[in-house]
């Protein structure tokens, strides 16, 4: 009799070892699982995420080469004490085009405030061929009380987009930004690229 109660023991010692492993692992899973969807979304362009290169390619541009208009968003969350806007609408530029576009923002508030912007471009599908050389949302911003930036992103529109059937309706991409208070700590960089300077 003791040698089974000694068994069942032994067994549901394992088990419920096995399940603090498992539990202990999903744990671990729900917290990596941001930076690695994250980190998927900026390496294959998913989710409208834009991609990021070191320089635009070298392109011939003349005037049957593909047009495409970028529009520009911008959006604050409600805790953070900035005024946020893109300085232009739009801009039309050729396919494999550098361009670069300036968004301002404001501190209103009275003491130094950090944030941090996410981004995305619409349509979706559009993410792959919609591509960063350098932006201001790669790093954390922080603003003293009162001071105004403008911070600059550059771009291109990847000219594989007239390759790709299912991209062939795709004549404006909006390019959009939030940003939020920067979270304690720092979220560290989102991307190796480097990124651009604001200028003041």
């Amino acid at each position: 009799m003791r040698v089974k109660e000694r068994r069942t023991s032994g067994r549901n010692g394992r088990l419920g070892a096995i399940l603090a492993v498992v539990a202990f692992g999903m744990v671990g899973l729900s917290f990596a699982a941001v930076p690695l969807y994250r980190l998927y979304c900026q390496t294959f362009g998913f989710a409208g995420t834009p991609l990021v290169a070191e320089a635009a390619p070298m392109v011939a541009v003349d005037a049957a080469t593909r047009r495409v208009t970028v529009r520009f968003n911008a959006d604050t969350d409600p805790a953070l004490p900035w005024r946020f806007v893109p300085e232009q609408r739009e801009m039309t530029l050729a396919v494999g085009q550098e361009a670069v576009a300036f968004y301002r923002a404001t501190n209103l508030s009275k003491v130094p405030v950090t944030g941090t912007a996410v981004f995305n471009v619409t349509p979706l599908k559009a993410g792959p061929v919609f591509v960063k050389i350098a932006c201001f949302c790669f790093t954390e911003q922080t603003l003293a009380p009162g001071e105004s930036v403008d911070m600059p992103v550059s771009f291109f529109v990847d000219p594989a987009i007239s390759d790709d059937r299912n991209l062939a309706d795709v004549r404006t991409i909006t390019l959009s930004y939030t940003f939020y208070v920067a979270p304690p700590g720092g979220r560290g960089d989102q991307t190796a690229a480097r990124p651009a300077d604001g200028r003041n």
